[in-house]
């Protein structure tokens, strides 16, 4: 099976900001988000995943529109439940929306989305995007209750969290791996999309292999980051080239 990839670019906005967040007019702001979106594709990116914080910690309103502009490739909108991001997401017209979690106090997610405990105040938004024409999944923790709760408010898809994955070693790595192997077949049994991402690196990839009925990875800091090195389109073809060997 195929495995496809969205690549996060949520932190090329990142070192911009650590210069230019109180300057965003400058001519000087770089880089742009933008500036890697035809790398990415080049390396065989299959979308585009950009996160619009309430806060604007990387990610500006700008930054999504013209993202939007330039990308001929899906795009997938992480957002929070809120009317300002579900006024953004209705005007920017993403391929995909992924609901996620999100506090002030966190330097990035952590943590699934409590879809469960969420459903009432999560539904309307749902709704809503779905009318637009705009495909949804749910970044959820590797947990039946939460798979469940994702496929009964009408997803299309879920994204399992492998934050728990990819900080865990040895034995408790294996077994955070079965979690994902438990969800990820319920998931497929309930009809719905299964993607994983958070974590997901060009060493600890490997372990995922053998997780069945996966359909896609979005990766962000760890493309980044090799991009240092080696240049972002580089960067992206090495990560496709290791998920060739995806055996679910």
């Amino acid at each position: 099976m195929s495995l496809l990839l969205g690549v996060n670019i949520d932190h090329v906005a990142t070192l911009r900001q650590a210069r230019y967040a109180l300057l965003p007019d400058s001519p000087n702001a770089e880089p742009s988000p933008v500036d890697v979106v035809a790398d990415a594709k080049s390396g065989g990116a299959d979308s585009i995943t950009i996160h619009v914080r309430v806060d604007r910690r990387h990610m500006q309103d700008a930054d999504a529109f013209a993202v939007r502009e330039h990308c001929d490739i899906p795009i997938n909108l992480e957002m929070g439940n809120t009317e300002e991001m579900l006024e953004l997401a209705l005007k920017l017209q993403p391929e995909f929306v992924c609901l996620v979690p999100e506090t002030r106090e966190e330097v990035t997610t952590e943590g699934g989305l409590d879809v469960a405990g969420l459903f009432d105040s999560l539904k309307p938004t749902v709704e809503k995007l779905q009318a637009a024409g705009i495909k949804i999944s749910m970044f959820i923790d590797p947990d039946q209750e939460q798979v469940e709760a994702s496929a009964k408010i009408g997803a299309e898809m879920v994204e399992l969290h492998t934050g728990c994955f990819a900080n865990a070693f040895g034995e408790e790595r294996r077994g955070e791996v079965q979690r994902l192997c438990d969800a990820s077949v319920y998931g497929h049994q309930l009809g719905l999309q299964v993607n994983a991402g958070h974590g997901i690196n060009y060493t600890n990839i490997v372990d995922l292999y053998d997780v069945p009925h996966f359909k896609e990875f979005n990766i962000g800091h760890s493309i980044v980051a090799r991009s240092i090195k080696v240049g972002f389109q580089q960067a992206v073809a090495e990560m496709v080239e290791l998920m060739k060997g995806y055996r679910g």
